[in-house]
Order: C-alpha cells, then sequence, then structure tokens
C-alpha cells in the first residue's frame, strides 16, 4: 500500500469543500432540508450552505462569541449564499448555450492530480476517495463543474480595458500610506520592575542612568540590570515605529537622537530608561517604483467590476429566489 502524505489525503477534501460546493452538495440533497434559495428552478438547500462555510464557523466559534459571533456567521452564510447563486448561475449558462468541455480535458486534469499529488499512484487516489465517501465518477463531475465555472468567468471578462497614466497617478496619490514606510527607530531599554512601591527602584534606575551618561555601555548595563523579555538581548527592541511602544514611551523614543540616552520615564509601576542607536526617516516610494505594482492592482479591480456586472447580468435576465 502506498504511503500518502498530508497534504495527499487531505487534497480531495480540500477540493471537495473549496472548489465545486455546488455540485457536491446536490448529491447530497435532502428532501427534508430546508431552502436557502431558488435559481431558476434549481434548489440550493440550508445545508449546502452550512456546509461550505463549516470550517470558517468553526474557526468563528473559537475567537467570537455572543451577538459578535452571530453577525460574524450570518456574514459568512450570507456570502456563501451568493457564491452558490453564482455557481449555480455560471452552469445553467453553460448549459444553455449548449456548450460542451471534451472529456479528456477532464481525464487530463484528473490524471494531473494523481501524478502531482499522489506521486501517480492512481490505487492511492481511490483509496483516499473512497476514504471521503466519493467515486472516480463523482470527482470527475467535481472537478467538470469547477472546470466550467473556471473557463465562463475567464471568456466573460474583458480584458481590452487600458489602465491610463492619470488613473495610476490618482491611485498612487490617495494611497500613499500603502507605498510609505514608516518613521523607524532602533531601540534599546532597560525596564526596572517596582512591585514593592518604595524608593529603591526609582533611585537604582537614576544610579544606572548616572553610569550610562558617564560612558557604561547600555547591552551590559540592560543585561544586568533590565527586568523584562529583553534583558539577555540587551535590552534591544530592534526596528520599531511608533505605534510598537504605549504613547508615553514612543513620544520619549522618537525624539531621542541617535546615540541619546534618555532621562527616567515612571510608566504604571515600572522605571524605563531608553537609547536610540539609530534612525530611519518615513519614506515614500516614487511612482516609477511602483507604477507597475499599481497596473496590476487596477488591472485586478477591472476584472472584479467585469465579473460583478456579468453575475449581475445573470441574475437579471434569471430567477433567483433567496428565502
Amino acid at each position: 500500500m502506498a504511503k500518502l502524505s498530508i497534504t495527499s489525503y487531505w487534497f480531495i477534501a480540500i477540493c471537495v469543500l473549496a472548489l465545486s460546493p455546488a455540485s457536491i452538495w446536490a448529491q447530497r440533497e435532502d428532501a427534508s432540508d430546508g431552502i436557502a434559495a431558488v435559481v431558476n428552478g434549481a434548489t440550493i438547500t440550508l445545508s449546502q450552505v452550512r456546509e461550505l462555510v463549516a470550517v470558517r464557523e468553526k474557526s468563528f466559534r473559537d475567537i467570537y462569541s455572543g451577538a459578535e459571533l452571530q453577525s460574524k456567521i450570518k456574514e459568512a452564510r450570507t456570502a456563501a449564499l451568493n457564491d452558490l447563486i453564482d455557481r449555480k448561475l455560471i452552469l445553467q449558462e453553460f448549459k444553455k448555450k449548449e456548450f460542451n468541455i471534451p472529456e479528456y480535458v477532464i481525464d487530463d486534469d484528473v490524471n494531473k492530480i494523481i501524478r502531482e499529488e499522489f506521486g501517480n499512484d492512481r490505487a492511492a487516489f481511490v483509496r483516499t476517495l473512497k476514504a471521503q465517501g466519493y467515486t472516480v465518477t463523482q470527482f470527475k463531475e467535481i472537478e467538470r463543474d469547477k472546470i466550467i465555472v473556471q473557463a465562463m468567468r475567464a471568456a466573460n471578462i474583458k480584458e481590452d480595458f487600458v489602465i491610463s497614466p492619470k488613473a495610476v497617478q490618482s491611485y498612487y496619490d490617495k494611497n500613499r500610506a500603502v507605498f510609505s514606510s514608516p518613521e523607524q527607530i532602533k531601540l534599546r531599554m532597560i525596564v526596572l520592575k517596582d512591585d514593592d512601591g518604595g524608593e529603591a527602584k526609582s533611585q537604582m534606575a537614576e544610579e544606572i542612568r548616572g553610569r550610562l551618561n558617564t560612558g557604561a555601555d547600555f547591552e551590559r548595563m540592560a543585561t544586568m540590570y533590565s527586568e523584562d523579555s529583553t534583558q539577555d538581548a540587551g535590552g534591544d527592541w530592534g526596528w520599531i515605529d511608533k505605534n510598537t511602544l504605549n504613547k508615553d514611551l514612543s513620544d520619549i523614543a522618537f525624539n531621542l537622537k541617535a546615540g541619546e540616552v534618555s532621562k527616567v520615564k515612571k510608566v504604571g509601576s515600572s522605571y524605563y530608561i531608553l537609547m536610540v542607536e539609530a534612525r530611519k526617516n518615513a519614506t515614500v516610494k516614487p511612482l516609477q517604483e511602483v507604477r507597475d505594482e499599481i497596473q496590476r492592482r487596477l488591472t485586478q479591480e477591472e476584472r472584479l467590476q467585469n465579473q460583478t456586472r456579468w453575475l449581475a447580468k445573470l441574475r437579471s435576465e434569471g430567477y433567483v429566489k433567496v428565502f
């Protein structure tokens, strides 16, 4: 028996969930299941919607609770239902226009999966399908629908649009923050925790600062005295921006010159001494460096808009009822 990798073993499950849910669930419809939508006479069931978002809902339940959890679940189910409706419309449009996909295209696709995911071991592929509850014929239908949806999307999204220099410039002007690097400093810090609320740690912090001002090495002093997680690294925080620290410490740190040591600052129950090793000014990439990236983004946006218009047309020409 061939030994399957984890990737290979779960390949079919991933395909079943993500690539062509409508065709799979059509095989599992239960007459007693509630109807989520009707698309030109074809039904989409509530169980189909729930199954499509089952993995996401599980992760939501680990993160959210109460009203926020219900809102996230509702949002995910609405998106899933819309996706199922779109897929159903696309498959119906393919059939309406009497298009056809040659059988060898499906066979080539399945053989590629067997070759790349199962080391050309067809028996292992069949065993994995069986473990997931599917036959080769059923899987080929899944792949057929997937290929149809991909081909129909590609055929109905026009690619003859041109991204003008004016559009590129406008995008750049509106999204400068995306192409910017914030001001940064390379920071070291000594932290003394005053759990007792006395003067001992305050005095100790001032003594350490005094020694730093007379030439003591900051890294060595941090290794000896600092009481935070960076002690072993000599108080090294690396390169940080203004959002890394709380405002009190950030205001102090970003007003220090390279090589300058701060005064002792008490925040909460701890005393802080900061030292900036180096600085980087905020920068914005020039347009010529990001022009190609912007054109790719605008091209993708145009494709999505074209796809949205095409799907809206399919909906307007058909009958879609959501329950």
